[in-house]
């Protein structure tokens, strides 16, 4: 039983065209991962992935229906990069980020939780930082858990 990720979750990858983005994106589609595009503030394509490499996550979530996001960016720019995927509303930020400044996390997750719907619930959830991500076995790998241990 999934919770928050599962065979159906739609993917993006913060920080894809970097060596620590591009090396674990291939392998979380390698494990079955449904990755649907990345982002890069730069637009910077040419990534060894082949996605489609989008200028910002607002972008990404419009054109590929994206509701999770992983965020494989230098801690002096994951602060950005996360309030960044909260104001475009995606459902779950993964945060695998080490070193990431106190007040810089602190300051994310307030936002996250005052990311309300209408009903008041909250919009984003934040998994990390400094974390390996999330698994749901044999069907989606979100982090750079080792694939074999999802059942892949």
């Amino acid at each position: 039983m999934s919770i928050f990720v599962n065979k159906d979750s739609k993917v993006i990858v913060q920080g894809i065209t970097g060596g620590e983005g591009t090396k674990h994106t291939a392998r979380m589609l390698a494990a079955g991962t449904n990755i649907v595009g990345g982002v890069n503030a730069k637009a910077k394509d040419g990534s060894d992935v082949e996605l489609k490499v989008f200028g910002t996550v607002a972008e990404a979530i419009a054109e590929t229906g994206a509701n999770v996001s992983i965020v494989f960016v230098p801690p002096a720019f994951t602060k950005a990069a996360v309030l960044e995927a909260i104001e475009a509303k995606i459902g779950l930020v993964v945060v695998i980020t080490e070193g990431v400044p106190v007040q810089d996390t602190a300051e994310f997750w307030a936002a996250a939780k005052a990311s309300v719907d209408e009903n008041g619930k909250q919009i984003t959830r934040i998994i990390g930082p400094n974390c390996p991500g999330i698994i749901t076995p044999e069907e989606c790998l979100v982090g750079i858990t080792p694939a074999n241990i999802t059942g892949k």
